[in-house]
């Protein structure tokens, strides 16, 4: 494993911006895209991989591009390697997150009606409190708590990246990042599976059934699919509840930056952030797009091609997260982790089928 001060940090990032800083930007912007491709063809590479096997093979893209970035750890070690990785978990990372927007519109959270939106936003609120409470209670950080309670109660593997992002940073919080991303997205998968057949063994209504799936499996792409496997009702249901989950991204990952930056020391800039500086620059792009939208904005033809961007750059930051961490290393979080998600996942799922079970007795 490497150590803090391996020459695949950032440091060789500074050697040819240092040179270049006499230079015009187009030279400046060659030097770094040069220092900065090798690490980022690696990820291209991991991530077209992974997409293939998943349109042949069906199943999860962001999982593959994990397990196949995890058997390429060893080159991380190559100094060539880190900038571009670096530049997958960090920009890359931050721009598929803000792409999200262009699928969520201030109709569709109108439409959910306020008995429906109140429903959702109380379980999503109730699971990551029950996470900062079961973290604490597990020994582990607040930091660790509001991840995987985020990413349990909006959207997964997406909201996993997206809080981390605004979270601080050190080699034992990647590997807990990455841990979360491979549980959520595997208990995803088995809610897929099992929710359906268990919303049609209680005989819930389409739309009973859609804001139990859209409000309790993790991830969109199998909210979808467990949706309209009990008809276009339920999964048009269950699509839009979804997409209101994630809107809350924005509210969640503005908290955790105000509650971590105001934990800085008086002394440093961060202290006293100002709205520019605790909203980070994806949010507002997130936030753009949900309004452009709205307005119709975006052009129909377009919508397509910004999501399927959007997934690319999140399979791109997972291959690199999947490089900069070890099986072995991953193994080290114990297994407080996994229990802690399960733990979340169960309550969320529970909370959501008795209020649904709850409003047909009504």
């Amino acid at each position: 494993m490497l150590s803090d001060t391996t020459p695949a940090d950032p440091v060789p990032v500074q050697g040819p911006d240092a040179r270049a800083d006499g230079a015009p930007p187009p030279a400046r912007l060659i030097d770094a895209m040069r220092a900065r491709w090798p690490g980022l063809l690696l990820c291209a590479v991991i991530a077209m991989a992974a997409s293939l096997i998943s349109r042949l093979h069906g199943g999860p893209q962001l999982l593959y591009a994990l397990l196949f970035g995890v058997s390429f750890h060893f080159l991380h070690a190559d100094p060539r390697i880190g900038p571009g990785i670096e530049l997958c978990t960090g920009h890359v990372l931050r721009l598929g997150v803000a792409l999200l927007g262009a699928r969520i519109t201030l109709e569709q959270i109108v439409a959910l009606g306020w008995s429906t939106a109140l429903t959702v936003v109380a379980c999503v609120l109730s699971t990551i409190v029950l996470g900062l409470a079961l973290a604490r209670r597990l020994g582990l950080s607040t930091a660790q708590g509001l991840l995987s309670g985020g990413a349990t109660a909006i959207c997964g593997a997406s909201a996993a990246l997206a809080i981390s992002a605004v979270l601080p940073r050190n080699r034992e919080q990647d590997r807990f990042t990455l841990l979360v991303v491979v549980t959520v997205t595997a208990f995803s998968t088995l809610a897929m599976l099992i929710y359906p057949l268990l919303a049609h063994a209680l005989h819930l209504s389409a739309v009973q059934a859609g804001l139990f799936l859209g409000g309790s499996i993790h991830d969109v792409a199998q909210v979808v699919a467990s949706g309209y496997l009990l008809g276009a009702e339920a999964g048009d249901t269950a699509t839009v509840v979804k997409l209101f989950r994630v809107s809350m991204l924005t509210l969640v990952v503005v908290a955790a930056s105000a509650a971590f930056r105001s934990g800085a020391s008086p002394g440093t800039p961060c202290a006293r952030p100002g709205l520019l500086q605790l909203v980070p620059w994806f949010l507002w792009l997130f936030m753009a797009l949900v309004l452009v939208q709205s307005l119709h904005g975006v052009p129909p033809a377009v919508l397509p091609l910004l999501s399927e961007v959007s997934r690319d750059c999140l399979v791109l930051a997972i291959a690199a997260l999947g490089v900069k961490t070890s099986f072995q290393t991953l193994l080290q979080t114990g297994w407080r982790p996994f229990v802690l998600l399960l733990a979340e996942t169960l309550w969320l799922a529970a909370a959501l089928l008795v209020t649904v079970l709850v409003g047909r007795s009504g």
